[in-house]
């Protein structure tokens, strides 16, 4: 499965958004998401298998979390895509300081 495949499902991108804030049990994801815990298991293991997310067991309780290696492949695919958004950001900010200023005057 490639790394858009596996992001391609809203569930697990709402599942690395949620992860952003820290590591989390399956049960605390299920809850937070409003899934089942199985169907959280089977996209956590999707995830787990592309490395994606770490698990660490602690008692009874999986914590996942996010690693950083994905993430990078996904930036370095649409670092040559870059430019489409960083020239509008910069003509959308010009706007905004043009606008600001005759606001002031």
């Amino acid at each position: 499965m490639t790394v858009f495949e596996i992001l391609a499902l809203p569930v697990r991108r709402e599942i690395l958004d949620h992860l952003r804030r820290g590591p989390s049990s399956v049960g605390e994801l299920a809850e937070t998401l409003g899934v089942s815990q199985p169907i959280m298991s089977k996209h956590l293991r999707v995830l787990r298998e592309s490395g994606f997310v770490s698990v660490r067991a602690e008692a009874q309780r999986r914590w996942y979390e996010l690693r950083p290696e994905p993430f990078a492949e996904v930036a370095n695919w649409l670092e040559p895509y870059r430019w489409m958004w960083h020239d509008s950001l910069d003509r959308l900010g010009e706007q905004l300081d043009t606008l600001r200023e005759e606001e002031e005057r």
